[in-house]
């Protein structure tokens, strides 16, 4: 399968559109964080012929895919194996201080749901390995194995915000004692067992439950805390930083990191704001956009998307 044929962007045009004011000059930098197989960063460099391009991924296999689509640029970009809270790293081994945009494509890539043999999906038996980074040690089988209930009641609560949190916990270690969890379809099967009819009308059991593990094997949310400040940091006076995510969990910390950079931190009561105070960023969208019909009609996988935008306005005085 080529890889232009497995991978269609999510709010292409979009991106393309909130980061181009800032891509202009020749020689400005832009880091793709979440890379994946390249389809941003390949419609991003063609439309901008002397931009540079840091590319970061935790995906060995994406990376590979990503090289070869983008290897007629390749004088132009830098690929980086590393989970994107190394952003700030990965740029110091380049030699980069700062950067004209950032773009952020969060959750799972076209390329770990496609591929079943990644244990990502409920609806494909396969091991259960769930791991953006197949170099990393933890897999979402050993977190079945080796977990407290209470530790797993207190992630399919905090990250899958899953109401049914404690019943799926019960029943996932009383059925551990007789046979280890090493496909998906056992988990879905202990799932469907343990939950209400009723409930099971409501949509698959077993989802919320898979976005908990994928994100604990992960660290997702762990990583997004510290990779959203991280890349403000680096954005330049008039550069942008774009973000997609797809879940509300996600979409929180970028909220409160991008309420926190386009905040005045002036004292309350303070009659007149000083220079100190005023925002280092302000938004470029009121609120999070969404998908519009047209485009989730193309692009299913654009659906429970929120994008959201920030322009650096200063630098914080020395």
């Amino acid at each position: 399968m080529v890889s232009n044929e497995i991978h269609t962007p999510v709010l292409l045009e979009r991106c393309v559109e909130l980061l181009a004011p800032a891509l202009t000059k020749p020689g400005a930098v832009l880091v793709d964080a979440t890379l994946g197989m390249g389809g941003h960063a390949e419609a991003i460099l063609k439309r901008f012929p002397e931009l540079i391009l840091v590319g970061l991924d935790r995906d060995t296999e994406a990376l590979a895919i990503a090289e070869d689509r983008l290897k007629s640029f390749a004088d132009r970009v830098h690929l980086v194996h590393t989970v994107y809270d190394g952003i700030g790293e990965a740029l110091d081994d380049l030699g980069i201080s700062e950067v004209a945009g950032v773009l952020f494509d969060l959750g799972v890539s076209s390329l770990q749901i496609d591929r079943v043999e990644r244990g990502f999906s409920y609806s494909k038996d396969a091991p259960l390995d769930m791991r953006m980074d197949g170099t990393a040690g933890l897999t979402a089988e050993s977190i079945l194995a080796d977990y407290s209930e209470r530790d797993l009641k207190r992630i399919f609560q905090d990250y899958g915000e899953e109401k049914l949190s404690a019943r799926y916990a019960k029943a996932i270690v009383e059925a551990r004692e007789a046979t280890p969890f090493v496909r998906s379809a056992q988990l879905v099967d202990v799932i469907t067992k343990a939950t209400p009819v009723a409930v099971q009308r409501l949509g698959h059991p077993a989802k919320r439950v898979f976005q908990a593990l994928r994100i604990e094997v992960n660290q997702e949310l762990a990583v997004l805390e510290r990779a959203i400040p991280a890349a403000l940091e680096r954005v330049q006076v008039g550069g942008r930083i774009v973000v997609m995510a797809y879940q509300s969990l996600e979409d929180r910390i970028v909220k409160r990191a991008f309420a926190a950079a386009s905040g005045s931190t002036a004292p309350a009561g303070l009659p007149v704001e000083l220079p100190e105070h005023k925002p280092l960023f302000t938004l470029l969208l009121r609120g999070a956009e969404l998908a519009s019909d047209e485009e989730k009609a193309l692009n299913p996988r654009a659906t429970p998307v929120r994008l959201r935008a920030a322009v650096r306005l200063r630098r914080a005085a020395a």
